[in-house]
């Protein structure tokens, strides 16, 4: 008898060997155990407002806000948008968004 021939019990037990220990190990490409938590966090963050660009062109202007665009008289999570300045948005509120404003403040303040 030859040693390449396998009874196929002895070939189904192997493989039923092997296929739980793959079952057994973790995806290597899966994001770690603390990914939920992160996720979790930066969504609460979302809600916060940030200019991201403003474009003029001519009269008209539009402003980036949250990597959507917008306009004035436009409503961004509820509040009316009044002016579009080069680097700034004002808002109904009385907020004033600015460009680079983490850049441009001190600290301390």
């Amino acid at each position: 008898m030859s040693l390449l021939k396998v009874s196929p019990l002895v070939a189904l037990l192997m493989l039923l060997v092997t296929s739980t220990q793959a079952e057994t190990l973790r995806d290597p490409t899966r994001p770690g155990y603390g990914a939920l938590v992160i996720a979790s966090a930066a969504s609460s963050q979302s809600s916060d407002l940030m200019l991201n660009s403003v474009i003029k062109s001519g009269s008209a202007s539009r402003a980036v806000i949250n990597n959507k665009i917008f306009e004035v008289g436009d409503r961004v999570q509820g509040v009316r948008i009044t002016a579009i300045e080069i680097n700034s948005v004002s808002l109904s509120d009385g907020r004033k968004l600015t460009m680079y404003q983490a850049i441009t403040e001190s600290k301390g303040n």
